[in-house]
């Protein structure tokens, strides 16, 4: 009786730890949905009222899909988009990730291919010689251990377009040849360390 006591205690117990396996394994998280808000800057100068965005990921194992949905923007107008290490000033690391046009009602839309997930991060394990294309482009770059990127921004192309919203007419770094206007749109309500992309863990 004992030892058939005992061989269901085991065996409870391996259950137990196959039921705790399988919750590690439904940790995964493959897709999410979250906003973009008006930035600080927008919101400080009384700008952008009722603009947004909508951001769909969803992991496909090697790379994850990005899917951007804003609205609420001033029509006919050009915007950047980045993957930033914190939401607000002074943003930390960026990625320029692509553009957003947003039509004749104010809406634009964009589909983005890479890692948006727990993974995205920079490293330079060393400084090198870089690129001068634009001015004031660094010619090498700083030595830095990893560091991970989990917020979105979202900037005018050109300071003009933003002034003629009612928004601050800065020039910032932000686009390609790094002359454009001031954020737009953010993830601000998320923590500066817990930005929504660190939802993703393939």
């Amino acid at each position: 009786m004992t030892r058939n006591i005992r061989r269901a205690t085991v065996a409870a117990a391996v259950a137990a730890l196959g039921l705790a396996a399988a919750g590690v394994a439904d940790a995964a998280t493959t897709s999410t949905t979250f906003k973009m808000l008006r930035s600080t800057a927008a919101v400080g100068a009384g700008c952008l009222s009722g603009a947004g965005a909508t951001v769909k990921i969803n992991s496909l194992g090697p790379v994850e899909v990005m899917t951007v949905k804003a609205h609420g923007l001033p029509a006919n107008t050009n915007f950047d988009l980045f993957v930033i290490q914190a939401p607000d000033a002074p943003f930390g690391f960026s990625w320029y990730q692509g553009d957003l046009e947003s039509g004749t009602d104010g809406t634009a839309s964009g589909h983005f291919v890479g890692r948006f997930s727990r993974e995205t991060f920079t490293v330079a394990p060393g400084s090198t010689v870089a690129p001068s294309v634009h001015p004031g482009d660094a010619t090498s770059n700083p030595a830095t251990a990893p560091v991970h990127q989990y917020h979105l921004g979202l900037w005018f192309n050109s300071p003009a377009d933003a002034a003629k919203a009612g928004c601050p007419s800065a020039v910032t770094p932000f686009n390609g040849d790094h002359t454009a206007g001031v954020q737009a749109l953010s993830t601000r309500q998320f923590p500066v360390t817990a930005g929504p992309l660190a939802r993703i863990n393939p």
